[in-house]
């Protein structure tokens, strides 16, 4: 058999999706727990120390804990969790080949959030091409499918009883205090926090983050068609993401589901440019990118089980 892999919450939204991209694999050894003993501690710390990888795919404080079971030096985690997002190597290989480097080496790697993804991949080579400043005032808005609440919010939309609030999209988070701001700060190296709006709608996977800007505010006022050369630059070496050369009008947020995939739109006019990643926010927006990051750790082929 392969190398031994443990997934710690299996029995949640991205767990189940990592177990269907890893169970059929040949390279790869999947420990699991009985049913009945999914929540007994010692059993799953003894599945931890066993395994070469260990997902986690727990709320934040149960992670924690997790962590704290590990007594086998060689045991690797790749956490889905928020847990550990601004302390551990952060889990996004496309940003820059030191972090990629940082990944294939590292024993903790912490899995990026699905909206932070998405504002992340725009954000991130603004800064590092020097057309944004650590102080410029950002402005952010993400869309995403019922599926990144998780299975209770699953089965509150797929309810055949439900509020009729249910079929228009919401708007969550407003008092500017969601989740993975502080990860989108800490890669972006962001002095001041983006006004982030993030929005779930009725339908099941999909995700679009879109970085809103005056032409006025980027560094030598590059048009629609430089931006785009200059992200496909940055992104030409990337498996998964790609820069469209084209215009969409309108754009869906559900275009991508079902891969690992994210497409990276830039839009707008002289005056007024709208920066939109489209991905799967179950997908490149969790347990797609948590697999990526396993195969880049485990020097396996960087797209297996992800094609």
């Amino acid at each position: 058999m392969g190398y031994k892999v443990f997934i710690d919450g299996a029995f949640g939204t991205v767990g189940l999706q990592i177990y269907d991209r890893l169970h059929s694999r040949r390279d790869i050894e999947l420990l699991t727990i009985e049913e009945e003993k999914k929540f007994d501690e010692n059993e799953r710390k003894v599945m931890i120390n066993s395994a070469d990888i260990v997902f986690l795919c727990l709320p934040d404080d149960v992670a924690r804990r997790a962590v704290q079971l590990i007594g086998n030096e060689n045991t690797r985690v790749i956490d889905a969790s928020t847990a550990h997002r601004t302390a551990w190597t952060y889990g996004f290989p496309e940003l820059s080949s030191q972090m990629r480097e940082e990944i294939v080496s590292s024993k903790r790697v912490a899995n990026p959030g699905c909206h932070a993804s998405g504002a992340i991949s725009i954000i991130y080579p603004l800064r590092s091409f020097g057309l944004i400043d650590a102080s410029a005032a950002l402005s952010c808005f993400s869309i995403t499918g019922y599926s990144g609440g998780g299975i209770n919010m699953i089965e509150q939309y797929e309810d055949e009883v439900r509020s009729k609030l249910l079929s228009s999209p919401r708007l969550y988070s407003l008092g500017q205090n969601h989740k993975h701001i502080p990860e989108i700060m800490k890669l972006c190296r962001l002095e001041k926090q983006p006004v982030f709006c993030p929005i779930v709608s009725d339908y099941y996977c999909g995700m679009a983050t879109t970085v809103t800007l005056h032409a006025s505010e980027l560094r030598g006022k590059p048009n629609i068609m430089q931006l785009r050369e200059m992200f496909s630059e940055y992104y030409s070496g990337s498996r998964f993401i790609s820069v469209s050369s084209e215009t969409h009008d309108p754009l869906a947020a559900n275009a991508l589901c079902g891969t690992n995939n994210m497409v990276i739109c830039i839009n707008g006019s002289d005056e007024c440019i709208t920066f939109t990643s489209v991905f799967d926010n179950l997908g490149k927006g969790a347990s797609g990118a948590a697999v990526q990051n396993m195969n880049l750790m485990l020097s396996l082929p960087e797209e297996a089980g992800l094609e």
